[in-house]
């Protein structure tokens, strides 16, 4: 009976860490809350239309999703800066259920996916996004960029083609077009994905995509261009109905819930995980973001909305228009429902182009090709992973492509593990460091040496725990026995790097093998201390100059090293 009763009290103890509490609103400002709302809103109303359309479910299925999903996560998720609502890696996955399923059917698959994640977030799966390596992550997201920009080949170029594969898409739209060509479609796609890369470029805190949409309905309705509008967007939210369930195609629908529940989890952590990165004591719960956004997903469907996710995007621009609470993506959601209610007709007058534009600059925007050339030029395994991911996303299907790039890049870790494994005898000698080590702590100066490989799972462990670190002014990072480092460790380095010195705790490198230093280079980490001239080539030299900061002592970066 104890025995139960335990259990009992132990799964309670864990909904209960799930739910909303109190202290989510410790951190409101109101007025900046709101205000950052209402500019994510206006971003998020011409996305939230197109991918609605792309989802193959209409751009009002869009609305209500931006709408419910967006209210819910705000409330239950594990972010407070938290943006969700429908993406451009969930249409990918939605369009093919359309196509064989129907409407339906992915109203069922939404709610499939909603008690998967609700199940993962109970059964605390949400540490686990910390083995996803950077080069998987940044080639799904160049092949979902791809696919996006492929999908909006026909609502470009004004024609009316299917096809399961989006290469396939893009080429008969394409030939469509060729046969029977109309110049006022692609003219408006083409100047919508120009005025919005140009608007984001010259100035980044207008919602340019708003902008550019409202400039083509305009010309569209005044100069009479008869470029195809997206129709009937209803007035109010539809009254929520449990969907009808294809009981016959129910098995059908199994792994197609799995997917979106396995995209949905992915995109939503990595989201998160770029909301703690841009804000200053964010620290998302993992398992409580999974559990809110499975709840979204329950919700959505009701009002024929579809399956959600975190959008990195939106999340960005919420963070950078000062949101510091949930008020801000809940207000956003507010902002697009009095749209709904009071502007529904004049929202029906937007051109398809106008929004296949829209989608084009956001392919565009998210590849980051600073951040591609530095992974393809870091190590070959990176390369090879993240090229492999993209393919693969782009043929087969993004739960296959992250499956794919995770095993290569396992591989390339074990075979690096196993070529730099060494069985040494150190002896205890004065070079070790340990007793002056011990008393540095009284000078707030810690020293820590990295021993092994600095690979994506073991470097978000150890690394991370510096971020905790306190009443120390200066830390030493011994790198000689670094056997190995990839993409994800130096990224991971870099992070902590900038987090200790927004907390003005200067890191100084010591020992960094020659051949280390390229991969630090290529992805800034090397450039970012040599700068400051924070790198030393052995440990005396960089706690000499440590004693220097923890002092507080006035000096030149030239006497930091040679």
């Amino acid at each position: 009976m104890s025995t139960a009763t335990d259990v009992a009290r132990t799964a309670t103890a864990r909904i209960t860490l799930l739910l909303p509490r109190r202290s989510d609103w410790t951190h409101l400002r109101p007025g900046r809350d709101l205000t950052a709302g209402v500019m994510v809103g206006l971003v998020a109303l011409p996305l939230a239309l197109g991918f609605g359309e792309s989802s193959g479910m209409g751009a009002s299925a869009g609305l209500v999703t931006a709408i419910v999903a967006g209210a819910v996560a705000a409330i239950f998720g594990g972010s407070r800066v938290q943006v969700s609502g429908p993406t451009g890696a969930m249409t990918v996955v939605l369009l093919p259920i359309v196509a064989v399923h129907g409407p339906d059917g992915v109203l069922v698959v939404g709610l499939m996916a909603g008690v998967v994640l609700v199940g993962l977030g109970y059964a605390g799966a949400g540490r686990f996004i910390r083995y996803v390596p950077v080069p998987v992550v940044e080639g799904f997201t160049i092949g979902i960029a791809v696919i996006i920009a492929l999908q909006q080949v026909p609502a470009a170029l004004g024609v009316d083609v299917h096809a399961e594969k989006v290469l396939v898409l893009g080429s008969r739209a394409i030939e469509t077009w060729v046969a029977h060509p109309a110049g006022i479609s692609p003219a408006v796609a083409a100047g919508v994905t120009v005025l919005v890369l140009a608007l984001a470029r010259v100035v980044p805190l207008l919602p340019g995509s708003l902008v550019a949409v409202v400039a083509a309905t305009l010309a569209n309705s005044a100069l009479g261009w008869g470029a195809t509008t997206i129709g009937h967007i209803p007035s109010s939210l539809p009254v929520p109905s449990v969907p009808s369930v294809p009981w016959g195609d129910l098995d059908a629908l199994v792994l197609p819930a799995v997917a979106v529940a396995a995209l949905a989890a992915l995109e939503s952590l990595l989201s998160a995980t770029v909301a703690d990165a841009m804000s200053v004591g964010q620290r998302h719960d993992s398992d409580r973001e999974l559990a809110g956004q499975g709840l979204a997903n329950l919700v959505t469907p009701l009002f024929g909305g579809i399956p959600a996710t975190a959008a990195i995007a939106r999340t960005a621009v919420n963070v950078r228009s000062g949101a510091t609470s949930r008020l801000a993506a809940l207000s956003h959601a507010i902002v697009l429902l009095l749209i709904v209610l009071v502007a529904a007709r004049w929202v029906g007058e937007i051109p398809r182009a106008a929004l296949a534009g829209v989608l084009i600059a956001t392919a565009v925007q998210m590849v980051r090709v600073s951040s591609l050339t530095a992974l393809l030029r870091s190590t070959r395994g990176d390369a090879a992973v993240l090229t492999v991911t993209a393919v693969a996303t782009i043929t087969f299907d993004l739960v296959t492509a992250v499956l794919v790039g995770l095993v290569l890049a396992g591989f390339f870790a074990l075979r690096e593990t196993a070529r730099s494994a060494r069985l040494e005898e150190v002896p205890l000698d004065d070079s070790d460091h340990a007793d002056e080590e011990q008393s540095l702590l009284d000078e707030h100066i810690v020293a820590y040496r990295l021993d092994g490989p600095l690979f994506f799972a073991a470097a978000h462990d150890f690394l991370l725990e510096l971020v905790d670190l306190a009443h120390v002014r200066v830390v030493v990072l011994r790198m000689s026995h670094v056997s190995a480092i990839d993409a994800t460790g130096a990224h991971l380095l870099a992070d902590i790097v900038r987090r200790l010195e927004g907390r003005h705790v200067t890191v100084l490198l010591s020992g960094v093998q020659p051949h280390h230093e390229r991969v630090l280079r290529e992805l800034g980490v090397h450039d970012q201390l040599a700068h400051e001239r924070h790198l030393f080539a052995t440990t005396p030299d960089a706690i000499s100059h440590a004693r220097i900061h923890a002092a507080r002592v006035a000096h030149s970066p030239a006497e930091g090293a040679p």
